[in-house]
């Protein structure tokens, strides 16, 4: 099944999506976030494959008439990239793009070339660039004509090395030094982060899904100019800031990078030493996008990650985002306490700024718990 082929006209940079139903969920919504991920890459859609499938074809991911419809589909619109839906194996992507004789990539490329553009500091670089690699080296399989030439010529006679062995070696070096790099990163939070504790100064990490609001509310909260736009993963390099709390004093609060369904596992080893700053949080904020029909799923997405690097038990304040928009029932600024008499949700508009003077209510109070539940640890121990 095909959506909206466009004709002979395509542009250089338009793309084919291609998306397998293989009955799981979310998957209407997963097509969606393909799309603006496309569009956040600057792609032009030229038109979207359908299909359903019980489970992937081993030598293509799609059947060959599926195959024969994408190779159609190329040659109506002119389009010349291909992006699957899915992650592909190393020979699926290189019987693919045989086939149908144009580039193709999947879900976790697409996603990599986003955040390579997007990263601006030095370290974010650093993170994307270990991330690609470590993806790369799972494609250096035999295979690639280019990769199976045997050195020859006086003095490189007998078993020589073979390119492939020679673009491990190098990529391999290449990851060392990266890591490396970013361990010095690692070591100059871990001071910073001592200090703070020295200090007693609480630490508030703001999480939530791509493009949920993270950094409107990082910049309402703090007065702070970080980059904003209606697009996915438009925050990489994390940002943090001193934010005061009427009452009870300093907390450190800082903007992390968004989430979404099947991250790669390259970008969150990669990325894992800046999302340290969220292990060592004492509290979470969790910004959802109160209007987005998959909200439940995209929570629990994000639950996901926060469990892979060891943040699933720092406690959390939902901030149900976006209100403005009028889509989430009840309306109107607000928060809810659980049994405790804690608050574990807030109801806030990031953007009007309706609602985020509660978050500072909602600190307020977990600092004093802090500081009452140290007080207590101190007189007994």
């Amino acid at each position: 099944m095909l959506d909206h082929p466009t004709g002979n006209l395509a542009s250089a940079n338009s793309a084919v999506l291609v998306n397998l139903d293989f009955s799981s969920s979310g998957h209407a919504e997963s097509l969606n976030e393909l799309r603006q991920l496309a569009s956040s890459d600057a792609l032009e859609i030229s038109a979207v494959v359908h299909g359903k499938r019980v489970r992937p074809d081993p030598a293509l991911f799609a059947g060959t008439g599926k195959i024969d419809e994408i190779a159609w589909t190329l040659e109506q619109t002119g389009a010349s990239l291909v992006i699957f839906n899915h992650d592909l194996s190393p020979a699926q992507q290189r019987n693919l793009e045989r086939r149908l004789e144009c580039r193709v990539i999947d879900r976790t490329s697409l996603i990599l070339d986003i955040f390579a553009q997007r990263a601006k500091s030095h370290e974010g670089k650093l993170q994307v660039e270990l991330a690609q690699l470590e993806h790369l080296a799972t494609r250096l399989v035999r295979g690639w004509t280019h990769l199976e030439r045997q050195k020859g010529g006086i003095g490189l006679r007998g078993p020589g090395e073979t390119q492939l062995e020679t673009d491990r070696r190098l990529l391999g070096k290449r990851v060392k030094l990266l890591k490396e790099k970013l361990s010095k990163f690692e070591r100059q939070r871990g001071l910073q982060r001592r200090s703070r504790q020295r200090a007693d100064v609480m630490a508030v990490s703001i999480v939530g899904y791509t493009n949920a609001g993270k950094s409107t509310l990082f910049n309402s909260l703090t007065r702070a100019r970080a980059y904003v736009a209606d697009q996915l993963f438009a925050t990489l390099d994390a940002t943090s800031r001193k934010l005061f709390i009427p009452d009870q004093g300093p907390i450190v609060i800082s903007d992390t990078v968004g989430f979404i369904r099947d991250l790669p596992h390259t970008l969150v080893a990669a990325f894992r030493a800046t999302l340290e700053e969220t292990v060592q949080a004492d509290v979470l904020l969790h910004v959802v996008d109160a209007g987005n029909p998959d909200r439940e799923q995209q929570i629990e997405e994000v639950n996901k990650v926060l469990r892979e690097i060891g943040a699933d038990n720092i406690p959390q304040i939902l901030v149900f985002n976006k209100i403005d928009l009028g889509n989430l029932s009840p309306g109107g600024a607000g928060y809810r306490r659980d049994e405790y008499g804690r608050i574990v949700q807030i109801r806030l508009s990031a953007k009007t700024g309706e609602g985020v003077e509660l978050v500072k209510v909602a600190l307020s109070e977990t600092m004093k718990q802090r500081k009452d539940r140290l007080a207590a640890v101190g007189e007994y121990s």
